[in-house]
């Protein structure tokens, strides 16, 4: 691991890319990176990422990984097929195990949530930007399980729930916190979508899982331990 404050391969100020469907928070972060990166660019969606990230070519991106039009993740697959060198940072109000572990297997270098400082942001950056991995520090056992379940040991234990597997990974947030007692309207402020989104997802939730009342979904997250 290298040391904080490293700076970027050649010397320079780390070339950063921002990818964040909140307007208002790419300025935000523009605002605290300052001038300890290049930013060379932004975007709030999932295809106009991937078409702005291949024509900038940034030493990092810093993507949230809720995202209109199929999420972070799929940025990253997208980019790490065509261009292998570009290296992600996650940056997101997400800190459920499944967003962790989805987008690291995708291929990000690291993951904080947007609790972080403008300081410990900069040099999370320069330390993706020479190579290194950045969790923040309750996220960096969800990687180590996961990783471990991936062990020769763990083959013979079943790792996926047919059910819950098809739900994406907004579906299952939305359900962990309507396990938690959440109500909507708490589940819109925590996930920054609005309660109609919630009950949208809700509805999708119910449809695929064949149940009909939250009561039956809150049980049904009970029994898998989502809570």
């Amino acid at each position: 691991m290298s040391a904080p404050g490293a700076r970027a391969p050649d010397g320079g100020r780390p070339r950063v890319f921002i990818v964040d469907d909140h307007g208002l928070f790419r300025t935000g972060v523009r605002s605290e990176l300052g001038d300890q990166v290049e930013v060379v660019g932004e975007a709030g969606d999932v295809e106009p990422a991937i078409a702005l990230i291949s024509e900038s070519l940034p030493d990092v991106v810093l993507l949230d990984v809720h995202l209109p039009g199929g999420g972070g993740q799929a940025v990253v697959t997208a980019m790490k097929a065509t261009h292998p060198q570009v290296r992600f940072l996650a940056l997101s109000a997400s800190d459920a195990p499944q967003d962790v572990i989805a987008v690291i297997r995708a291929g990000a270098r690291g993951y904080v949530t947007k609790t972080i400082s403008g300081a410990e942001l900069v040099d999370a950056v320069r330390r993706v930007a020479v190579g290194d991995s950045v969790f923040s520090p309750r996220l960096a056992g969800f990687v180590l399980d996961a990783f471990a379940a991936l062990s020769p040991a763990s083959a013979d234990r079943p790792s996926f729930d047919p059910e819950l597997d098809q739900l994406t990974p907004r579906e299952r947030e939305v359900l962990r916190l309507i396990a938690r007692g959440y109500t909507y309207k708490e589940i819109a402020r925590e996930l920054y979508i609005s309660i109609k989104t919630v009950e949208s997802h809700v509805s999708s939730v119910l449809r695929k899982l064949q149940l009909s009342t939250r009561h039956q979904l809150t049980q049904w997250a009970a029994e898998r331990r989502l809570t």
